[in-house]
């Protein structure tokens, strides 16, 4: 029987993006406390995707999933970061090695990668992740606190889905 698809948001689900942001000089968020608009951009900082840890279970969560589903990253690169890409693929490499292999997609559309009972786990609804409606697990929700929580019912769901 062919597994399900899971995708993976990057940006605090599997990557703790406070981690990258404690772990930066003060003087280089300063440069970058303000995009114009009153807010940080700290996702513009060359280099902070590299110093970031990952959130606790993720590593553990991913093994397990990864025996279950077909699991790909479906994550986004801040537009004004040209070393992003490359650090997050990475961070990918080092703390996922071949779980992730040819298996991580970019892009600011992620409703452009729905497919039958694909699953989607992100933490926030944009960038077409609300469209994946019932099939988006909002990590760090209510419902989905954290990976304990994720992994459970995924696992509940994939033995369901065997069972038709």
């Amino acid at each position: 029987m062919k597994k399900q698809i899971l995708y993976f948001d990057m940006d605090n689900v599997l990557v703790d993006f406070k981690s990258g942001i404690d772990a930066t000089p003060p003087d280089v968020l300063a440069q970058y406390a303000d995009d114009g608009k009153g807010k940080p951009h700290y996702d513009d900082i060359p280099g902070i995707f590299l110093r970031m840890e990952p959130m606790a279970d993720a590593i553990e969560a991913v093994d397990i999933l990864s025996k279950h589903f077909d699991c790909y990253i479906l994550s986004t690169s801040p537009w004004n970061n040209p070393t992003a890409l490359s650090e997050k693929l990475e961070w990918v490499k080092k703390y996922f090695g071949e779980v992730f292999y040819k298996r991580m997609i970019l892009t600011h559309h992620k409703n452009l990668c729905i497919q039958p009972g694909a699953w989607l786990i992100d933490d926030r609804d944009k960038h077409g992740a609300s469209d994946f409606g019932e099939h988006h697990i909002k990590f760090a929700s209510d419902k989905f606190p954290d990976w304990k929580s994720v992994v459970n019912f995924l696992l509940k769901e994939d033995n369901q889905a065997k069972n038709v």
